[in-house]
């Protein structure tokens, strides 16, 4: 189900790499939240713990190191000597099951655990869908499909990412999916959030960095000086390269009160990922306005659950008034005729070096993506004025 350390969401890496160097010290723990109430079958957590336990074997092979450091200068070869000698330590995985419910909770050095959410989150999916015996379609229907919709997509005029490691149907899925985004997408499929499958096909890992990167920083520095240092943090590894800045960690309200002139900037430009993306988009066009850019040189990576009918709407709201891309997650990945499953594993606790732990929460466009501890959520939004 998974044969290789780069089966995992690039962003991922971008992180790792960045904690590495910046909070090597720092512990976390994740959580997983069953959002779609969906029904574990009997033994589903002895067939995760055998998955999970398999992992352990997986190590960087040369070649893989190989593309992944031509692919990605900008990241230290540094790094890339740590990740061969990383290995995933399934005793930071704490897993048990209460009749239909399953617990999993990840805990362990940040720089460490940091891997993990993308392939247990994949591993999850898979089994679940083969434990429960649901038939999907035809490999020829699920090519078919994706072509269909990549060449939609090109009627648009727009560019595309494949988002879809985390809740895709299997590895055997996936693989049909970016191989047919390749073959028919060309000038309209740029490239998969998969490092795995961007070195398979020949294309380009996509992403920068994901919720739990913020999230850290409130635990750490609280909750006004999270979007602040997480993207000064950000550009201090990076130095320029990797410049999208996702937004709605603690609301893009917020996010835009501290998203200054130098990093409006600095940043290429930012990603949706949660609320209503038309007026997130108009928003986004006035902050840049109000600080004097022109908003058709910066770009919105919209990404919070696309389809082709979603994308049309927004391109049309947004043509020549700001640059855009779509990254397309579980629409292209789990669309074979059962229902996708709705899960996450998010970050629930930090540990700072020099503190202890602290919960670490998200508040959403959308209130019920909010995640972590419902009295730290309340002082969040009094701290930061949200209703």
């Amino acid at each position: 189900m998974i044969n290789s350390l780069l089966d995992n969401d690039f962003y991922k890496f971008t992180m790792q790499n960045a904690v590495v160097k910046l909070f090597p010290k720092a512990k976390a723990r994740y959580e997983f939240i069953n959002r779609g109430g969906h029904k574990f079958p009997a033994g589903f957590a002895e067939e995760l713990r055998k998955a999970i336990d398999e992992l352990a074997r997986l190590q960087l092979t040369p070649q893989e190191k190989q593309y992944f450091a031509a692919t990605c200068p900008y990241i230290d070869p540094t790094y890339f000597d740590f990740l061969q000698g990383y290995r995933y330590d399934p005793e930071e995985v704490y897993i048990r099951q209460h009749g239909e419910e399953i617990e999993v909770v990840v805990e362990g050095y940040w720089y460490r655990t940091i891997l993990w959410e993308v392939p247990i989150m994949s591993l999850i999916c898979e089994l679940y869908y083969g434990m429960t015996n649901g038939q999907r379609q035809s490999d020829e229907e699920v090519t078919a499909t994706a072509h269909k919709k990549i060449a939609l997509y090109r009627q648009l005029g727009v560019t595309i990412a494949e988002f879809g490691t985390r809740r895709r149907h299997s590895y055997g899925v996936h693989r049909l999916v970016v191989q047919a985004l390749k073959q028919y997408g060309e000038g309209t499929f740029i490239g998969t959030s998969n490092v795995y499958m961007a070195m398979l096909y020949q294309t380009k890992p996509i992403g920068t960095h994901a919720h739990e990167w913020f999230m850290f920083h409130a635990a750490k520095y609280g909750f006004k000086m999270a979007n602040l240092l997480g993207l000064e943090h950000w550009s201090d590894v990076y130095r320029g390269d990797l410049g999208i800045a996702l937004s709605d960690t603690y609301t893009s309200a917020v996010f835009f009160s501290q998203f200054d002139k130098k990093l409006s900037k600095l940043f290429d430009g930012v990603r949706h990922d949660s609320g209503d993306p038309l007026a997130f988009a108009d928003n986004t066009i006035r902050h840049y306005q109000s600080k004097g850019i022109e908003p058709l040189s910066k770009t919105i990576i919209f990404s919070d659950g696309l389809n082709y009918e979603k994308v049309a709407r927004i391109v049309e709201h947004c043509h020549g008034r700001i640059g855009m891309s779509f990254g397309v997650g579980t629409n292209f990945t789990n669309d074979v005729g059962l229902v996708p499953m709705n899960i996450v594993i998010k970050m629930i606790d930090a540990f700072p070096e020099e503190a202890q732990w602290t919960p670490a929460i998200k508040l959403s466009d959308e209130p019920g993506k909010h995640t972590g501890d419902a009295a730290t959520i309340a002082l969040a939004k009094q701290i930061l004025h949200i209703p």
